[in-house]
């Protein structure tokens, strides 16, 4: 299997290559080398995920490594982990990846780069690939950072429009925020076990080489990445601006690939995150989730609407891993991946449609502006088919794929607010946020395809249905929101259990509870769930922690047995509260933009601030700008200040004194020590000139000379 999973992985790299050097020499700008490397990788994909399927080994898979650097005794291993979680990432990213390069053919027609946006979709393909198939950390980081980089070349492909640069831009440097946490998380990783390996980490966690308030910090600092990645408060904000790359390039990014990457990296560390770590990134999933849905509520541009959908459903899958619903919060990242896909598609076509018949007529009109659509079902049949199907299965309607895995997130959420008192706002939250998503999206159903068509009578002669390479992913993507595709052998539409997908993906045990919860480890709520599931303790076991430890299997089963319970009841309770706010929600919907019983307009003003904030993202564009932004701009300010009056003070008020310094040491030098030789030069000279004077070269007068100094000499002495 493994070299089949290598064949994958490569592939795109390859057509990547190929097309990004030869693409405008080749037939058709190259699409056909993307498009075959993508949709061979697609059929692998399924070929490992049906072997799986019908292996019914839940720990079906296969390992390899090899030494990567050699430094010292030091071996540095990487590979690849192609088990459960990693088959069913590659079927969805090359699935959904494989729809979105046939969609573009049609869609990017005639666009003057159009070689290269199919050599960008592959590098990004190889880069999501890559981070499902790494085993180690350090090598998902890498491809982690190579996703940034693709979508950053997708984002901005378009870089002639400003806002389309100015998104890439922001895409990328928010990613990086939450990217220098998880850089400062691996390095906590790395020097607390010596290892990077996901496997070795979680043993390393297991025999307590890295726990308690080491253990939370490292989990929180790997979950920056995924706030970042996954576009979670507060770092959501480049998300919806992402929407200005091409229409295919919203759905590969904001479906099942660069999104998902956030609660892909959270699912594989999810053995090792504490419960303090789990209740932080649940909070920050359910707050997102909710934000995000009521920020949908009131956007009018298809796209965007779309978007903050997205932000909303991440929020649901970290919720849930943070609360412990781990095969509920990877079950929705696939179910969600589908659909999603759907709607960013359908909304091209629609967009498509739209581009084209206001163009006919020389229309300004925003294409991707609601207010402008209605009645388009009439003219884009297969379009509104599949996106109601899609907008059903994002709504959480019975017998959709989107209804079991937003039920079982519910059902989670809820049973772990049940079983950790105090956690009832992410019952808000799940619940709060499942009743806006029907809203806003029956909201965009009605505005978009119901009604009269509000672009003109002229404009709408000439609106048709996209073309069948663009129709046929639309039809593929819609009918796998059927619940069945997720819960075969068997026939259960209200649950997964029992179907494949939740025999493969099961909740591994937490790492930290080898290390903090003994087995013999009883405690007070322990002992009245024992009471009350009518268990007898032994005399001197429980009363007495110290003895015999036969009664904490008894305890621990009692205490499974309790949480089994409150998780099924959850579950009952969560799905009756789930279909009644679908309902509640498309009900309200079909009464304003459908019936137009409430008129919206009224109801915009009676809500005025709420509605506003909404309408306005509750402006944390501007609350960055006001603060992130222009603090960045002040502190560089102070800082140039700081740089020309301070330092550059300092090395000039040196240079200064160095000047005067220098003078007063000329002056002194010129003065006293120059004085002083040249005073002893003239005297040297001075004295020279007076021992010229006896110093003639005559030898009579040196005799005559000496023969009187001696004359005098002798009359002294006399």
């Amino acid at each position: 299997m493994i070299p089949l999973a290598i064949i994958v992985l490569l592939a795109p790299l390859a057509a990547f290559t190929v097309v990004i050097f030869l693409g405008k020499r080749l037939p058709r700008g190259g699409d056909w080398v993307s498009l075959t490397a993508i949709f061979g990788g697609l059929a692998i994909s399924l070929g490992l995920l049906l072997r799986m399927i019908f292996s019914g080994d839940p720990n079906f898979g296969a390992a390899w490594q090899f030494d990567w650097l050699t430094y010292g005794d030091t071996v540095f291993r990487i590979g690849i982990n192609l088990d459960a979680m990693a088959i069913i990432m590659l079927v969805v990213v090359t699935l959904v990846s494989a729809l979105v390069h046939l969609f573009s053919v049609s869609y990017m027609k005639g666009d003057v780069r159009y070689s290269r946006f199919f050599s960008y979709l592959s590098f990004f393909s190889f880069s999501m690939l890559g981070l499902v198939l790494a085993d180690n950390l350090f090598i998902i980081f890498c491809f982690w950072e190579l996703v940034g980089l693709s979508s950053y070349l997708l984002i901005g492909f378009w870089y002639e429009k400003k806002s389309a640069s100015d998104a890439a831009v922001k895409a990328f440097v928010t990613n990086r925020i939450g990217d220098f946490g998880m850089v400062i998380g691996l390095a906590l990783v790395l020097g607390a076990v010596g290892t990077l390996n996901l496997k070795e980490v979680i043993g390393a966690v297991e025999v307590g080489r890295l726990s308690g308030g080491m253990l939370t910090a490292a989990g929180l600092l790997l979950f920056c990445g995924a706030i970042g990645k996954s576009a979670q408060f507060p770092l959501h904000v480049w998300l919806p601006d992402a929407m200005e790359g091409p229409t295919p390039v919203s759905a590969l990014i904001h479906a099942a690939t660069m999104v998902a990457a956030g609660v892909y990296l959270t699912a594989r560390i999810f053995p090792i995150l504490t419960p303090e770590a789990g209740q932080v990134i649940a909070y920050v999933g359910g707050f997102t989730a909710f934000m995000a849905a009521t920020i949908a509520v009131a956007q009018n541009d298809i796209k965007r609407v779309l978007a903050y959908s997205t932000v909303s459903q991440l929020g649901y899958m970290i919720m849930a891993l943070g609360a412990g619903a781990y095969t509920a919060g990877f079950f929705h990242l696939v179910t969600h991946a589908m659909f999603k896909a759907a709607l960013f598609l359908g909304s091209g076509s629609v967009i498509h449609a739209m581009h084209h018949s206001l163009h006919k007529v020389h229309s300004h009109a925003d294409p991707q502006d609601m207010r402008n659509m209605g009645g388009l079902r009439k003219h884009l049949p297969t379009t509104y088919k599949t996106f109601l199907l899609a907008t059903i299965a994002l709504a959480g309607v019975p017998l959709t794929s989107g209804f079991l895995s937003k039920d079982a997130i519910l059902g989670g959420t809820l049973a772990y607010a049940r079983l950790h008192p105090g956690n009832w706002p992410l019952v808000f939250f799940g619940f709060g946020a499942a009743a806006l998503t029907a809203f806003y999206m029956f909201r965009l159903i009605f505005l978009t395809f119901f009604g009269e068509f509000r672009g003109g009578k002229q404009a709408e002669s000439h609106l048709h249905e996209s073309p069948r390479n663009m129709t046929i992913p639309l039809v593929v993507l819609s009918g796998l929101t059927f619940f069945l595709f997720y819960t075969l052998p068997a026939f259960n539409p209200t649950s997964p259990e029992g179907g494949w997908f939740a025999r493969a993906i099961q909740e591994p045990v937490k790492a930290y509870e080898a290390v903090h919860i003994p087995a013999h480890e009883t405690s007070a709520p322990e002992l009245g769930m024992v009471e009350e599931h009518g268990l007898t303790p032994a005399p001197g076991t429980i009363a007495h922690e110290t003895e015999a430890h036969g009664s904490s299997a008894a305890v621990h089963d009692a205490h499974a047995e309790h949480e089994a319970h409150v998780e099924h009841s959850s579950h009952l309770i969560a799905m009756a509260l789930s279909i009644f706010v679908a309902g509640l929600g498309i009900w309200i919907a079909w009464l304003t933009y459908f019936k137009w019983v409430i008129n919206p307009a009224t109801w915009q003003q009676r809500l005025g601030v709420i509605y506003r904030g909404m309408f306005n993202k509750w402006w944390f564009d501007e609350i960055y700008h006001a603060t992130v932004i222009k603090g960045s701009h002040v502190l560089g300010a102070m800082m140039v200040w700081f740089d020309l009056k301070v330092i550059d003070g300092i090395v000039d008020g040196s240079a200064w004194c160095m000047r005067q310094w220098a003078f007063i040491s000329g002056w002194f030098d010129n003065t006293f020590v120059d004085g002083a030789v040249n005073g002893t030069a003239g005297m040297v000279s001075i004295w020279g000139r007076l021992a010229r004077l006896f110093q003639t070269g005559q030898v009579q007068r040196y005799m005559l000379v000496s023969v009187l100094v001696l004359a005098i000499l002798l009359l002294l002495k006399m």
